[in-house]
């Protein structure tokens, strides 16, 4: 007989617990971007920079609303093992701890997926 994890966070406070260990990542990979662009050799850097200081804006937002939504039910994250291959999180939400253990190879391909995300959804523009 299988047993099944059931966890006890909502999907909810997985999607702000995940943003909140992407998102941090996700600001420094742009930022990094951005310095490279402007000390490199671009004809024309000022698109790829306003592209990805939009980018930049739309995922502050997120994260402001990620942490005010973590801040009003008093959860926590945080990180307990670090080796090659894996990290470890802690979430701490309703008196509860729960451990999640993620690829350090996942942690990057979905980085680099909210990457494209942001990207996109800073050519887009909001409708008046």
């Amino acid at each position: 007989m299988m047993s099944v994890n059931k966890s006890l966070m909502s999907r909810d406070d997985i999607f702000h617990f995940e943003n909140f260990i992407y998102l941090p990542m996700l600001l420094t990979v742009l930022l990094k971007d951005r310095q490279r662009i402007e000390s490199g050799d671009f004809k024309l850097p000022g698109p790829y920079l306003q592209l990805i200081d939009q980018a930049a804006n739309v995922l502050d937002n997120d994260l402001r609303l990620t942490k005010e939504y973590m801040k009003q039910r008093k959860q926590r994250v945080l990180q307990v093992e670090d080796d090659d291959l894996f990290i470890v999180y802690a979430f701490h939400f309703n008196g509860y701890e729960e451990k999640r253990k993620y690829l350090k190879i996942r942690l990057r391909n979905r980085t680099e997926e909210l990457l494209s995300t942001y990207l996109l959804m800073a050519t887009v523009k909001p409708t008046q």
